[in-house]
């Protein structure tokens, strides 16, 4: 893979690991559209690194401190003692649903990322995610109201996005909203929640990593991916934070249903 390849995809799993247009979804189809070859397991799992030292990088204090309480109250027998620490046993009944799909349909999903038509139907999908929750949500709650149900739904919303297409932060957010969070708290959960799940598979193809022969031609593009996914992951978490605080997340809605048809269309005419 040449240095040019490697920047552009892992400036596209940067950005679109955070922003609602799925980063899974866009990993399959730019490569399509532009004759590329299907990037090797060894470089997707170093993009994906990328993006999870960009989202431990931007929410280190929040980490640390839902860390420490945690670990804390349960030391003291009190593992709900703190908000921090109530927060850190949300994440990890987040993560369950996602972790038991994976682990029962891991070859089913991998299958789909040799298909670009159908990531791209799935496409549609997260824009009508992202367009429904934003219609039906009442956007009063915050992070610190989350509920048990909220953070399991959020989680098994979650655990669907391991299809590609349909976008993590996407179907996170969308649940959030449903639930009543606001954007912000539900893309900052959203977030959050994304830590343990991409460090645990992050892990699992690590050690496949470390079974294959990286040669230095194919470790230079695998650095300068892995940057280029880690800067442009921060800065969308950045945008994305910000641009909620204002605006709705129908204009992602909208980019994905003209991305997806557009594949759709180009696949056809091909």
């Amino acid at each position: 893979m040449d240095l040019l390849r490697a920047i552009v995809l892992g400036i596209v799993q940067g950005l679109t690991e955070f922003i609602p247009v799925s980063s899974s979804g866009h990993l399959v189809l730019v490569p399509w559209l532009l004759g590329w070859p299907k990037p090797p397991l060894v470089f997707d799992t170093t993009l994906h690194w990328g993006t999870l030292v960009a989202v431990v990088g931007y929410f280190r204090h929040d980490l640390l401190a839902i860390l420490r309480a945690t670990i804390r109250d349960l030391s003291k027998g009190k593992p709900l003692a703190s908000q921090d620490s109530r927060l850190g046993w949300l994440i990890a009944l987040a993560t369950i649903p996602a972790v038991i799909m994976g682990l029962l349909f891991e070859s089913q999903f991998e299958a789909l990322f040799g298909e670009p038509t159908r990531v791209a139907a799935f496409l549609l999908v997260t824009g009508l995610l992202l367009w429904t929750s934003e219609t039906l949500g009442k956007r009063l709650r915050d992070v610190e109201a989350l509920q048990w149900g909220d953070g399991l739904l959020i989680g098994l919303a979650q655990a669907l996005a391991i299809t590609p297409g349909i976008s993590r932060s996407g179907a996170t957010i969308s649940m959030g909203l449903l639930r009543g969070l606001t954007r912000p708290a539900a893309a900052r959960f959203s977030f959050l929640i994304m830590v343990p799940i991409v460090f645990g598979a992050g892990l699992m193809q690590l050690i496949e990593l470390f079974q294959t022969e990286v040669t230095t031609t194919t470790l230079v593009p695998m650095i300068v991916g892995f940057f280029a996914a880690a800067l442009s992951g921060y800065a969308a978490i950045a945008f994305l934070l910000d641009f909620l605080a204002r605006r709705s997340v129908r204009i992602f809605a909208v980019y994905c249903w003209l991305f997806g048809l557009f594949c759709l269309a180009l696949a056809a005419v091909r």
